[in-house]
């Protein structure tokens, strides 16, 4: 058996001088090349000098070795253990610092004050709550605890181990504070979300006549910008002026991300535009800006003039598209992000799997969850808990339920994720159900957990188990209902005709109703054909928001019903003034991998005449069962016929049409709508699942309808 030989340093024949040996541990690389030159250094007759056996302690390339090497040191003296103690702190293991600790405190070895601040850094990196307290112990006995140096390594140990009050404690207590220690503590409550008491404690700062530099000012901006405390973070600006500070890159980039996460893109972007070279943290910072101001074109712009991506603010441009009705292109970059190699992180996937849910497509969401199984995130509670969404809102019930179902630990949000499933897909039963067995597993449900059980409630027209539910809410789980749980029961109560009830509880609700509430009251008077009552609603609406575009469209509708053209023309007016649109119906349908998108009266699409074609073919089939287009939801000044066609060619049924001619004959056709489905298309769609045999999903604004044999799972009630 062949021995591969070991790599060796060539050193001199006789005993090499301390300089050679000291010049040598500094080329070496590998453990096995330190081993030969610790050999040598055993061999020596003298002993060690002391900066060899430093050098010793601080090379090795094996933190495990440096311990050995410690190990058999005796009595080591602080001028060797202070300095290994700093280094392990600042090394990938800091841990190892608590084992030197133990060592020196067991065999009564002197620990000079000096050891404190690394020891306490090793503390605060690992959150070792428990050294950490243990050395401050040992410090207060040996009367280190007043020393400047070792109160800011307390204060940054307890800050690091997320106890802030313990922090204040002794920055209290210290006799005086330089820059560090105001530093220190005004970051600590940055990190602990405690922005108030941040620039609460600068202001003290500067009554204290302590002149701020950029780190502290840095920190102080970054508490305005997460706190979203516009005034304040302009005041720094201010400050940052008048005091003639100088703005370099670091503290221009706090600047930028403040006004950023405030909202106020315009500054943001002068300042952004100054910075020479920009980095990528200032422009995710403003990517994210624009995102949260729903202005895509200006965070995609950012985003394709960086140099230097990192996978934080690609998550952000992915975001960015999941949250801003554009979910195609955020799975269009999550693609490209693939292809790159660049693997995704837990967030990245939150924001795919939104993206996925809102574009509704199921074949999508297979592969995202088949891919996410893959990459290692399908234990996490998180991931399971997006997932069952995703498959919720992509029309699969089952799958959904199935993911639950496997999942090893389930949290409050697991169970209202299925609530909430159950209740858009219309079971109301199995929703109160699994509300029970929540119960029952000892999961207390939160206030969303009530608005998914209320909604099942109203959209099933369940109103005494809707009553008990809001009463259970407030006497049994001592929640306090809020405006949407409000909501909720005006919906409840609106559906099912009961509008004296609905409006009993908008005049006794203990705060002003908002948009969400007499939203509620106006659509369900808009169902009931309640014209007064909804017009008043309309107005208490737009009241709140002006040019809230379904206020403004069920007035349109309310005075076409009554035949006011003249008040429909001056509506529409105003709307085109304020560059208000009603928002045009547009459905969604995948067939082999591909996404088609038909609008009202579309003819764009490539198959255009055939879906005409099949459109009038099931037309004149169902006709002969007895259907007759209903033009009731046709709120226009048009002749009768033309409201007929304009009501069969809906964006739902152009989809259907295509889904008939392309799909498989047993599949199940499936379609995305962002409107609510009017009630001819809703008759339309019960009728061809029963005559061609086919089970349909229909998901639109609120819920979704799967029709089959000629029955709705709404049971007309939607």
């Amino acid at each position: 058996m062949s021995v591969v030989p070991q790599p060796t340093i060539s050193l001199p024949s006789a005993i090499p001088t301390r300089t050679a040996l000291l010049k040598t541990l500094s080329s070496s690389h590998s453990l096995t090349h330190f081993k030969q030159v610790h050999a040598h250094v055993l061999r020596s007759t003298h002993p060690p000098h002391h900066s060899l056996l430093l050098k010793l302690l601080l090379s090795s390339p094996s933190i495990p070795y440096s311990l050995s090497i410690f190990s058999h040191l005796s009595n080591p003296l602080p001028s060797l253990s202070t300095p290994f103690l700093r280094h392990l702190s600042r090394s990938s293991e800091p841990q190892f610092a608590f084992f030197v600790y133990q060592r020196l405190r067991n065999e009564g070895i002197p620990i000079d004050r000096f050891a404190f601040p690394p020891l306490l850094k090793a503390a605060a990196r690992v959150g070792g709550l428990a050294e950490g307290k243990e050395i401050h112990g040992f410090g207060f006995k040996l009367g280190f605890d007043s020393d400047p140096f070792v109160q800011t390594g307390l204060m940054g140990m307890y800050i690091g181990c997320r106890r802030i009050l313990e922090a204040r404690l002794v920055f209290d207590k210290m006799s005086y504070r330089d820059i560090v220690a105001w530093s220190i503590m005004i970051d600590g409550y940055c990190q602990s979300e405690f922005f108030d008491d941040a620039l609460e404690l600068f202001e003290e700062m500067k009554r204290a006549g302590v002149a701020a530099d950029k780190f502290i000012l840095s920190s102080v901006l970054s508490a305005c910008g997460r706190a979203g405390n516009l005034d304040y973070g302009k005041a720094i600006h201010d400050y940052i002026i008048q005091n003639g500070l100088e703005v370099d890159a670091h503290l221009r980039c706090a600047l930028v991300t403040m006004y950023a996460s405030c909202g106020c893109m315009d500054m943001a972007q002068q300042l952004y535009d100054q910075m020479i070279p920009k980095n990528m943290v200032v422009s995710t910072a403003m990517i994210s800006g624009y995102s949260r101001h729903g202005r895509v074109m200006d965070a995609r712009l950012i985003f394709d003039q960086m140099v230097e991506k990192d996978l934080v603010c690609w998550s952000a441009m992915i975001s960015c598209y999941a949250e801003s009705d554009q979910p195609q292109e955020a799975l269009r970059l999550f693609k490209e992000l693939q292809i790159l190699g660049i693997r995704p992180d837990q967030v990245t996937m939150l924001s795919v799997i939104s993206a996925c849910a809102h574009l509704g497509v199921l074949d999508k969401a297979k592969w995202i969850h088949v891919y996410a199984d893959k990459n290692g995130f399908g234990g996490t509670l998180p991931i399971n808990n997006a997932i069952i969404d995703m498959y919720a809102k992509c029309g699969s019930l089952e799958r959904a339920r199935d993911v639950f179902e496997k999942m090893s630990r389930k949290n409050v949000i697991s169970w209202t994720s299925m609530i909430n499933a159950f209740a858009m897909h219309g079971d109301a039963n199995s929703a109160l159900n699994f509300f029970q067995k929540m119960k029952e597993a000892n999961v207390e449900p939160n206030r969303v957990t009530f608005v998914g059980v209320l909604y099942a409630c109203s959209h099933a027209g369940l109103v005494e188990e809707g009553r008990k539910v809001f009463a259970a809410m407030i006497n049994d789980h001592k929640i306090t209902p809020t405006h949407e749980h409000y909501g909720c029961m005006v919906d409840l109560y609106g559906r099912a005709n009961l509008l004296r009830e609905a409006v009993e509880i908008v005049e006794t609700m203990p705060f002003a109703p908002n948009v969400v509430i007499w939203g509620s009251l106006m659509a369900a008077c808009r169902i009931h054909g309640e014209i007064e009552l909804g017009e008043f609603a309309a107005k208490r609406l737009l009241e709140l928001e002006p040019d809230h575009h379904g206020a403004l469209v069920l007035l349109s509708n309310i005075y076409a019903k009554e035949r006011k053209w003249q008040d429909v023309g001056d509506l529409r007016q105003l709307m085109k003034e304020r560059g208000i649109s009603k928002e045009r119906g547009c459905s969604r349908i995948e067939l082999d991998n591909e996404l088609h998108e038909f609008l009202v009266a579309d003819r764009n699409h490539k198959q255009a005449d055939e879906i005409y074609k099949k459109l009038d073919e099931v037309v004149s089939r169902l006709k002969l069962g007895g259907y007759a287009p209903n033009t009731n939801s046709v709120l226009v000044d048009l002749e009768e016929e033309e409201k007929k066609e304009v009501v069969l060619w809906h964006s739902e049924k152009l989809a259907l049409c295509y889904g008939l001619i392309n799909g498989a004959k047993d599949s199940c056709i499936r379609i995305v709508k962002n409107l609510r489905v009017c009630d001819d298309c809703h008759t339309f769609m019960k009728l061809v699942s029963k005559v061609y045999g086919r089970e349909i999903v229909v998901r639109d604004r609120t819920r979704f309808h799967h029709y089959r044999d000629g029955v709705c799972s709404c049971r007309d009630y939607w």
